[in-house]
């Protein structure tokens, strides 16, 4: 019972920036990756970006350059900064977060958010 909510979203000129926010709530003992991924029309979803609890960062080669993902720890909250947006950007991002539960059996969990449109035009 892990609750993902995502925040941020919204329609940006190309060059622009956003920002994503996700939040994890709920039974967590321990989160061990959370992530961004994301899916265009007619398209397979990829990934944006991934921050593990190790401290590793792994970027899709699309966004590496203009992308950050970065972490609240104390607030199990995640956070992608978008610069210099393009239209092929454009796209439902979900956010992905994988973990442990609070419980007897240290339940692992793989839950997403509901996503959130990001649309990238002039």
């Amino acid at each position: 019972q892990v609750q993902v909510v995502e925040s941020g979203g919204g329609l940006v000129q190309p060059g622009g920036s956003l920002k994503l926010s996700c939040k994890a709530s709920g039974n967590i003992s321990s989160i061990n990756a959370m992530g961004w991924y994301r899916q265009a029309p007619g398209k397979q979803r990829e990934l944006v970006a991934v921050l593990t609890s190790g401290g590793s960062k792994n970027y899709g080669d699309s966004v590496k350059d203009r992308f950050v993902i970065f972490r609240d720890y104390v607030k199990n909250t995640v956070y992608l900064q978008m610069n210099n947006l393009k239209p092929e950007d454009t796209a439902v991002y979900y956010c992905n977060v994988q973990g442990n539960s609070d419980n007897y059996y240290k339940t692992i969990f793989d839950s997403w958010g509901q996503g959130t449109q990001v649309t990238v035009s002039s």
